[in-house]
């Protein structure tokens, strides 16, 4: 005697599917990622200003930790010593090093939503108190915002009554721009502002020549 076949499983309804569904949107919507604090202190005289960190720097709890990101190397290349001391590697010493240089660090973005990393995923975000910055650092005399994402909220920061430039983004996302340019770019920004004015040369007195010295070696 032939056996019948067994009956196939009924499909699952739609409602016993939906509260899975609700449960990850519910989840992802519990996502909200938190930022970085800053580092920044009385000797601050050029604050860069990020978007929000990167997956791998939340993950690091450091600042630009994507091994591909540039900024790192380019404060390296800034400048020659003995003007602008060897950067650290090891990531506790390289913030003393900021402070040290004048350079503080922050985000637009205290929080926010976002899947990845890239700057057109954040949603639903929360901006720092920036207006803040000129009681925290009184001598701070430039704000560079790196990138289009944070240079987009330039107006929080025109508020302070400081200079305020859009430099090119350090991420390996802007990869229409080279090292060299970019570096050329930060250098030209940033160093006017970090390092000391020169004095101005006396005037000679009528009668005596100027001595000539050779310039110190770098």
């Amino acid at each position: 005697m032939a056996q019948r076949p067994a009956p196939s499983p009924a499909p699952a309804s739609a409602a016993a599917l939906a509260p899975a569904h609700r449960s990850a949107d519910a989840n992802q919507e519990a996502a909200l990622l938190q930022g970085l604090p800053p580092i920044l202190d009385e000797r601050t005289r050029v604050l860069v200003l990020g978007s929000f960190p990167g997956a791998a720097s939340l993950a690091a709890g450091q600042y630009y930790a994507h091994p591909r990101n540039q900024f790192w190397p380019i404060l390296a290349a800034l400048h020659t010593p003995p003007a602008w001391p060897a950067l650290p590697p090891d990531y506790a010493a390289r913030r003393q090093w900021l402070l040290q240089q004048g350079i503080g660090l922050w985000d637009v973005y205290a929080s926010c939503e976002r899947q990845g990393s890239l700057d057109s995923a954040i949603r639903n975000a929360r901006v720092n108190a920036l207006h803040s910055l000129r009681q925290r650092c009184p001598h701070l005399a430039l704000i560079a915002h790196n990138g289009g994402e944070s240079y987009r909220h330039r107006r929080l920061s025109q508020a302070l009554g400081l200079p305020v430039l859009r430099l090119p983004s350090t991420s390996p996302a802007n990869a229409s721009w080279s090292f060299e340019r970019k570096l050329a770019a930060w250098r030209a920004a940033l160093l006017p502002a970090l390092l000391p004015t020169p004095s101005p040369a006396q005037p000679t007195a009528p009668g005596h020549d100027t001595a000539c010295t050779s310039p110190a070696p770098q």
